[in-house]
């Protein structure tokens, strides 16, 4: 749509074959609402060829390749390949995950510590799902020098958003940020510095309000765009421009044209 400000989905799974809507029509409306860019999250090796499949046959979308850390147990052996793959922007989503133990911690920690190797190796950002493990986090992220990346989906503290903010990471912003009645959620959202916020859908999950119980799709994105512009007191041009910028230069791809 002409005059639309460019909006990216830095995170979301429409490639997967579990996807209950039809993609076509989802990429339709997501160009309708001026989103020129998305960004499909590999979780399993399967996901992650996926992504680079679909990727290769639709021009508005790249890739992300990695194992999410409750699959680690189930491997993880083809991303370095999958990493060289055309189209891929990041490895990812990669992490820990103490909330729930669906693959043991050693698992989760050997599996990141493996990852990172080849976003360094690779000189790719990473997208990063973290919870409940920032403790052990840090440490390990710490021994790979030069990483660049983004804590896709925060939701932790304002203490812990400060720390990331020091290590040089963006920070994935979906639609928790509009249905969240946590106040101090919402104090650290208020506190994401502009210039290192990205948006996302996490499609088909998360699904922002005004539209809780349907499937979440990257078009939505511009709610959360509306909302957190909304909440900063900024126009949504700017802050469809200003996080555009941002996943241009976590990414290195355009959105023009």
């Amino acid at each position: 749509m002409q005059n639309t400000p460019h909006l990216v989905d830095t995170h979301c799974h429409i490639h997967e074959s579990s996807y209950p809507l039809s993609v076509e029509e989802v990429l339709a409306r997501a160009g309708a609402k001026g989103v020129t860019r998305l960004v499909c999250v590999g979780t399993t090796e399967q996901s992650s060829r996926e992504a680079v499949e679909f990727a290769a046959t639709h021009k508005s979308v790249f890739a992300t390749v990695g194992v999410h850390p409750h699959d680690t147990k189930d491997g993880y052996a083809d991303i370095a390949r999958l990493a060289g793959e055309k189209n891929v922007v990041a490895v990812g989503e990669i992490g820990l995950d103490y909330y729930y133990t669906h693959s043991p911690r050693e698992a989760q920690i050997l599996a990141l510590e493996v990852q990172l190797q080849i976003a360094q190796d690779r000189g790719l950002p990473v997208s990063f799902h973290v919870r409940d493990a920032f403790e052990d986090f840090w440490p390990i992220l710490g021994n790979f020098q030069g990483i660049r990346g983004v804590l896709h989906s925060f939701t932790d503290t304002i203490e812990t958003l400060g720390i990331a903010l020091n290590r040089g990471m963006y920070i994935g912003v979906n639609g928790i940020s509009t249905f969240t009645k946590d106040d101090r959620q919402k104090a650290m959202f208020m506190a994401i510095p502009l210039d290192r916020l990205l948006l996302e859908t996490d499609a088909p999950f998360l699904t922002p309000v005004p539209f809780r119980g349907k499937v979440n799709e990257p078009g939505m994105v511009s709610e959360v765009a509306l909302h957190y512009a909304n909440m900063r007191g900024v126009s949504y041009a700017q802050l469809a421009h200003r996080t555009t910028a941002n996943a241009e230069t976590l990414f290195r791809f355009s959105t023009a044209g």
